[in-house]
């Protein structure tokens, strides 16, 4: 684990130093920082994203494992999160996506990346699927 704390820890180095113009294996990337379920530390996560009109979509799938990713505990306990990017930060409202309307951003999110699919295949949970929206300055 401590080798992905690492990476993340430079990937989010990375991204503040080129305002999230780095590589991320084509992927369009974000930091999202949540607050701790239960430690009620800042915690701040890459991770890739999908537009959605003034929406942005990200997905729990911590690659087909049979949990959940901490981050995602976090931010259903503290729904208030912070988003960067590329050069924009602002404070947003995240919400899990459920029935139709989770199941149609799905099926538009694996239509684009299919590793996703890989990602469900592994793991017997509905991997979430979690909206950011920006909160009104």
């Amino acid at each position: 684990m401590s080798d992905q704390k690492e990476y993340n820890r430079k990937l989010i180095e990375d991204f503040r130093a080129n305002h999230g113009d780095g590589p991320f294996a084509g992927r369009p990337l974000l930091l999202l920082t949540t607050t701790g379920a239960r430690s009620g530390q800042s915690r701040t996560t890459p991770m890739m994203y999908v537009p959605d009109g003034d929406r942005l979509l990200v997905i729990a799938s911590n690659a087909g494992a049979p949990a959940h990713p901490d981050w995602y505990h976090n931010l259903v306990a503290h729904p208030q999160v912070a988003v960067e990017v590329g050069a924009d930060s602002f404070g947003a409202r995240a919400a899990v996506l459920e029935g139709e309307e989770r199941q149609q951003q799905w099926d538009r999110i694996v239509a684009s990346y299919p590793f996703f699919i890989e990602h469900q295949a592994k793991s017997t949970r509905q991997i979430p699927v979690i909206a950011l929206e920006r909160e009104a300055q």
